[in-house]
């Protein structure tokens, strides 16, 4: 049975993910990859900012800030 994917703006700060899926497009898609967004990339939600809005997250050893319209285009599964 395959896992549920959501989102990555919807994990809860403290948890883990892997990526799964990429739904981003041409320019920001290929920052993604340059990023290290892989299918089975780990990834730990940090923290939010006061607003809610970025949203901070490690990925391969580096702390990067996803706005929520963008962690929206990558799809994750829970650890």
């Amino acid at each position: 049975m395959d896992k549920k994917l959501i989102s990555l703006d919807k994990i809860p700060i403290g948890s883990f993910a892997t990526v799964r899926r990429l739904t981003a497009e041409e320019n920001f898609r290929r920052r993604l990859l340059d990023l290290g967004l892989i299918n089975g990339t780990i990834i730990e939600v940090l923290r939010k900012s006061p607003a809610g809005d970025p949203i901070a997250y490690e990925i391969r050893g580096t702390v990067i800030a996803f706005r929520k319209n963008e962690s929206c285009k990558i799809l994750v599964e829970l650890i």
